[in-house]
């Protein structure tokens, strides 16, 4: 099995998100647990723009779950993880051509579209892991008419979350 990670996850797991349950925390210290022991694999881009994420948003030298998984993942990168390429359109940072161009998805934030590039680059089409983002709730219908699978793995959260909105 593949998975696509989205950040919010690895920073969950660090107990760094307030409108997450403690149930959510450790689901997704679970998660990348199953990633580190090898029963799950992670798909990245080859260029690089999730990692450089993760690295803007945890400490390797960190004793939380999701600072040791970026420790464990910028050691073991090269061989526990699928490689794709995304290609940005006219040198755009957040513009991919692997993502939809689905009207629909138009207001989609930019800056998450690369997971979704990569999850339809990869041969596996693999599902994306989402925590307590809740903007990719609203646009889960679209998504997954456009061939996108999203696992969110604190659904609860998120339901919560828009309920209190």
């Amino acid at each position: 099995m593949t998975v696509v990670v989205d950040t919010n996850v690895v920073v969950v797991a660090n107990g760094k998100s307030q409108q997450a349950s403690a149930t959510c925390v450790l689901t997704c210290v679970e998660r990348l647990q199953q990633i580190m022991d090898g029963e799950v694999k992670l798909v990245l881009d080859d260029g690089r723009r999730i990692l450089e994420e993760y690295m803007r948003n945890l400490r390797s030298s960190g004793a939380d779950v999701g600072d040791r998984f970026l420790r464990w993942l910028l050691t073991n990168k090269d061989k526990m993880c699928d490689f794709v390429s995304i290609t940005p359109i006219d040198g755009s940072e957040y513009e991919f051509h692997e993502f939809p161009t689905d009207p629909e998805l138009e207001d989609f934030d930019p800056a998450d579209r690369k997971f979704i590039a990569v999850a339809l680059a990869h041969s596996d089409q693999p599902p994306i892991l989402q925590a307590v983002d809740s903007e990719w709730w609203n646009y889960r219908d679209m998504l997954k008419q456009n061939g996108v699978t999203i696992d969110f793995i604190c659904e609860n959260d998120i339901r919560s979350i828009l309920n209190q909105g």
